[in-house]
Order: structure tokens, then C-alpha cells, then sequence
């Protein structure tokens, strides 16, 4: 047999070029994935970094105050925290090191946390540690803490565990005083009623923010990056409210519901030359601290409401009359308590009583609505609704409040009038008004016939002082001031003897006005709206008062209810005002013939 044949000697060069292939691989692959990694993925990952050691804390911004005419502090802002603890991170919390707190070491966990936060937070530590364990990572420990608290927590230095959010506290020190008015907000500190809503976006400012870089433990690295933009305060906003005759109008209205037995009752003052409301009022007003019903939602019934505005929508025929040259006031007419239109349409008076001779003052003052049917019939259906329509019914106040109603009017088109509304619209009947609009129809007469928005808005003013007045749209004449200061005279008949209004006597001052007492459906009946509605003094208006009273039990008429509370007010509002007393008493127009 042959010998086998010796081993091949091995061929180190081809192992060795494996290897160097596999090294290369390796070292590519290396390569590739540190470019991935530098190049590649190095800007995210960086920036992924980055977010998960960077946190942003929002800064809340400072709400506005609002402020009545001089200044006095209807609703403010104070600054309060909330205290909110970790309880996953809680875990991790070593008591090693700290100063003993009751003469006993700190614990670890929880049971520290509580020992040092409990005496601060005034709550039993054991109930406090409790809430400090589990998973969780926001646990809110306490509300609305006064600053002292805050720096007190701060101090311990557990921020990795326990912070203190910035928040803020609305307060209204003027408590009930125009609370229906002011309105509230909401826990996010948004405006949700009244001028806090209708202002918001004044008050509110804007929100800042704090970025920073953090250790693991939660706490500001000093030396890394940072950015922080400073929250904007809202404006201050001022109001056209005079804080005194504000409350005398709420004690005076809440006075006449209790006694007149009324569902509710409303009272406004206007100043007759700048439109501005001095005081707006409703029975019952709530207090906006006070958020344990939903009352202080409601808003104002002085806007909300709708009603006939009864016989003192008379004023407006009279102007109308008179504007037109149809009538004088000192026309005769001779007036039953029944009267028949040639369309058939039946109408009466208040109450049973012969036939009266009265001059066009003296159908006023006496509120005879047979007396006022007859007087509209000279003016043509287009101007009834003109006048209706430049006086302000049927379009917004002005006043900018939420909930408002702007009425109900009779069709556009006065083909489509009934054959009663056509005479109703006359004495305040077949439209329905708020009580801002029935108030701006008296004011719009005193201010010489022309009419002036309404405004509860003075002005604003910002954080570093600046104030901003309000802008002023300029008025819009509606009657001449001839037949203006004529029905002003008119309407003084109207408080004097012999009128349906002497109980708005204000002793000192001329008084002119108008009664009301308008029917409003109730279910399956009918209820009434007692009110009256003057100006003062006579001579040179300076304010409007307008009283309402809903349902009223002890009388349904306006003369007997409302006239007195009227007088209350309106000799308050005077007197507060420094507005000096008549002169004289001159008028000369007559009511009978």
C-alpha cells in the first residue's frame, strides 16, 4: 500500500485576510452607526436630551382689578398656591442629614416628607403621609395657600418631591354690592358672568413662563441654560359706578320687593348728559365670593328681562306728537274712559270715570290711554315705529352685558300691524323692552333730545399707570330740543298734584317722570310690572332713576309702588352728587281746559 500523503501546510495570509474583512465589517459597521449616532441622529437625540432635563413652569398672569368711578375696589386678585407632591419620586426621599423635627429624626419615604410638611400645612401626619404613597406623580395637597405658607415649604428645600404652583384668588371686597353686575370667574381665573366676562380679555393679561435645565433629583441646575418670559398683567378696568349710590339703589329696591310683596324688583341711574349708568341694580343681589349656588351666574334682569314698557312708553308718543306738529301741549281734548277707533278697536282707560277735558299735558299726567289712542291717531303708522326704533327699542343697549335681550318688536313692516297694535304701541303695549332701553327713553329727553349710549365702561388703566379713557360714541339727536325740554315740562305734570306720580316728589327739586303699570302674561293669567321712571332736577337734568317692580302684591300701580322708591334714590343720587336745588318752579302748561 502506498503511504498517505503529509497535511497540507495551512495558509496563515487567507485567515488572516478573514479576519482583517471582519474587522473592517465590524469597524464599519461602527463607523456607520457613529455617523447615524453624530450626524445623523446626534441633533434629536440631543434635543431628546435636552426636553427630558428641561421643564417649563407657566407663570399666571396677574388679573386687572375693577374699579367703580373713584376707585373703590369692586373685585381684585391675590396670589396663592397650590401645594402638589410627587408620591412616585417620594419614594426615593432620604431623611439622612436633616435637622430632627420635634427633637425625632427624619424618616425616609413618606413618613419624612410628612413630618417636615404637616406642622406647615396644619393636617395630622399621618393622614398627610397617606397621600404620599403610591405611583402617582401630581397629588394636590392643599389649595389656594397664602404666600407665607409657600416660602415656608420652599424653604425645606423638597422640591424634587413637594412643589408650589403660582395660582391666583379672585376676591370681590365690595361683597353684594353690585355682585349681579361685577359677575366671577372661573378656576382657570377666565371672566364666565358680568363685567368679569364682558372685560375679559382686558383683565386677564397674558400668562409667562419659566424654562430651565434640572438635575435628576428635580432641582434648577444653576450653570445650564435658561429662559424665562415675563407674564403681562391685565388692565385695571374702571366703571362708570359710583360705589354709594350703587348700594343705596340695592337697599332701596330689596326694601320696596320685601314690602310691596314683588317677585323682584330693578333700579338704574343714568346720567342724563353722558349716558353713563351710575348704578344698576337687582333685588337680591348675590355675592360673587359666595359660588355655593349658581345665583351668581344669573347676570342682571336689567338687560336679561323683557317687558311692556307700560304708560311710560307714552313719553315717546308725546315726543312723537309734538316732534311732528300734530299736537301743542296745551291741545283740548275731551276724553272718555271708553273709546272706540274707526277700525273697530275698543280701548279703556285705568279706571271707570266721566268724561274729562284735558290738554295734551294733562293726557299725560293723568296716563289716560284713551287719551293717549286718541292723540296717536294723527301720526302715521311709519313714524309710531320710527320713533320706537330712534329711541332704542329693539337693538342693543350698548352696555355689552351677557344675556342681554333686545326686546320684541312688531314686524318691520307696518302692513303687518294689527289692527290693535297700531294704537297699543302708543301707550307701551304689543313690544316688549329691557330696562336699560324704557331708561335711556327718559334720559334721551333730558339730554336736550338726543340720545347717548349707554356705558358702564370709564376706562382702563395698565399696569405701569397709563390710563386709557373709554372712547365716547357721540349722541344722536332723536327730537329737536324744543319738543325735548317741552315733554320734560310735560312730564312734570305728571309728579304734582292732580298726576298719577306725587309720591316722586324730591324735596328741593323739580321732578319730572312717568308712571307705568304694564300687563305681562303669567301662565295661565296675567301678572303686572309696576314702575316709574324721572328725571331730576326738572329745570337741568343731571340723572335719570328708572324703578321696576315685578308682581307686586300691595298695588299693581307704578304711581304707588315705585314713585316712592324712586324719590329714595333719586334724593340720595342728588345729594351724593352735590347737584344744587331748584331755583324756581315756573312751569306754565296747563292739564285741563
Amino acid at each position: 500500500m502506498a503511504r498517505p500523503l503529509p497535511p497540507r501546510p495551512g495558509r496563515p495570509e487567507v485567515r488572516q485576510r478573514w479576519l482583517v474583512g471582519l474587522a473592517a465589517v465590524v469597524v464599519l459597521v461602527f463607523l456607520v452607526r457613529l455617523v447615524q449616532v453624530q450626524l445623523i441622529q446626534g441633533p434629536s437625540l440631543a434635543a431628546e436630551a435636552e426636553a427630558a432635563r428641561t421643564a417649563t413652569a407657566v407663570t399666571p398672569a396677574h388679573r386687572g382689578d375693577i374699579t367703580d368711578a373713584n376707585g373703590v375696589t369692586l373685585a381684585t386678585s391675590v396670589d396663592r398656591y397650590w401645594v402638589v407632591a410627587d408620591p412616585k419620586a417620594i419614594k426615593d426621599f432620604r431623611g439622612t442629614g436633616r435637622p430632627p423635627v420635634d427633637g425625632r429624626k427624619v424618616e425616609d419615604g413618606a413618613l419624612g416628607i410628612a413630618q417636615l410638611l404637616a406642622p406647615i400645612l396644619d393636617l395630622p401626619k399621618n393622614e398627610l403621609a397617606a397621600r404620599l404613597v403610591g405611583d402617582s406623580r401630581y397629588e394636590v395637597l392643599a389649595k389656594n395657600v397664602v404666600p407665607e405658607v409657600q416660602r415656608a415649604i420652599s424653604n425645606l428645600e423638597i422640591r424634587a418631591y413637594i412643589r408650589t404652583d403660582l395660582t391666583s384668588r379672585r376676591t370681590y371686597p365690595s361683597r353684594t354690592v353690585a355682585g349681579s353686575l361685577v359677575g366671577f370667574v372661573n378656576h382657570e381665573q377666565v371672566g364666565r358672568g358680568g363685567i368679569e366676562a364682558a372685560y375679559d380679555d382686558v383683565l386677564s393679561g397674558t400668562a409667562g413662563s419659566d424654562t430651565y435645565e434640572r438635575s435628576l433629583d428635580g432641582l434648577r441646575i444653576p450653570a445650564a441654560g435658561q429662559e424665562s418670559v415675563p407674564a403681562v398683567p391685565g388692565d385695571d378696568v374702571q366703571l362708570t359706578l359710583v360705589h354709594d349710590i350703587q348700594w343705596k339703589a340695592q337697599d332701596a329696591i330689596d326694601e320696596a320687593k320685601r314690602t310691596s310683596g314683588s317677585d323682584y324688583g330693578i333700579a338704574i341711574v343714568q346720567d342724563t348728559r353722558t349716558g353713563e349708568i351710575v348704578a344698576l341694580a337687582d333685588s337680591g343681589a348675590v355675592d360673587p365670593n359666595d359660588r355655593s349656588t349658581a345665583a351668581v351666574a344669573g347676570g342682571s334682569r336689567a338687560v336679561k328681562d323683557v317687558f311692556d314698557p307700560g304708560s311710560t312708553g307714552k313719553v315717546i308718543t308725546m315726543a312723537a306728537a309734538l316732534e311732528g306738529d300734530y299736537w301743542e301741549p296745551d291741545s283740548r281734548f275731551t276724553v272718555p274712559d271708553t273709546y272706540t277707533t274707526p277700525n273697530g278697536q275698543t280701548f279703556h282707560d285705568s279706571h271707570d270715570h266721566p268724561v274729562q277735558r284735558l290738554t295734551l299735558t294733562g293726557v299725560l299726567a293723568q296716563s289716560s290711554n284713551t287719551g293717549t289712542v286718541m292723540v296717536g291717531e294723527k301720526i302715521p303708522l311709519a313714524e309710531r315705529q320710527e320713533y320706537l326704533q330712534e329711541f332704542g327699542f329693539g337693538e342693543p343697549t350698548g352696555l355689552g352685558l351677557p344675556g342681554e335681550s333686545v326686546g320684541i318688536m312688531p314686524p318691520d313692516d307696518v302692513a303687518d300691524w294689527d289692527g290693535r297694535t297700531q294704537y297699543t304701541v302708543l301707550f307701551g303695549q304689543g313690544l316688549s323692552v329691557n330696562a336699560m332701553q324704557a331708561t335711556s327713553v327718559f334720559s334721551t329727553v333730558a339730554n336736550d333730545g338726543v340720545r347717548m349710549t349707554p356705558t358702564l365702561f370709564e376706562g382702563t388703566t395698565s399696569p405701569d399707570g397709563t390710563v386709557t379713557p373709554a372712547e365716547r360714541e357721540p349722541g344722536e339727536r332723536v327730537v329737536s330740543e324744543e319738543t325735548a325740554d317741552t315733554v320734560v315740562e310735560m312730564m312734570e305734570a305728571v309728579t304734582e298734584d292732580g298726576g298719577t306720580g306725587t309720591n316722586a316728589k324730591v324735596p328741593g327739586y323739580r321732578v319730572a317722570g312717568k308712571t307705568g303699570t304694564a300687563q305681562m302674561p303669567a301662565g295661565d293669567g296675567w301678572t303686572y310690572m309696576a314702575s316709574f321712571i324721572g328725571v331730576a332736577p326738572a329745570d337741568d337734568p343731571r340723572y335719570t332713576v328708572s324703578v321696576f317692580l315685578k308682581s307686586p302684591s300691595s298695588s299693581i300701580f307704578g304711581g304707588e309702588v315705585a314713585a316712592p322708591v324712586f324719590s329714595d334714590i333719586m334724593g340720595f343720587t342728588l345729594g351724593k352728587m352735590d347737584v344744587p336745588p331748584s331755583k324756581n318752579n315756573d312751569r306754565q302748561l296747563e292739564t285741563e281746559w
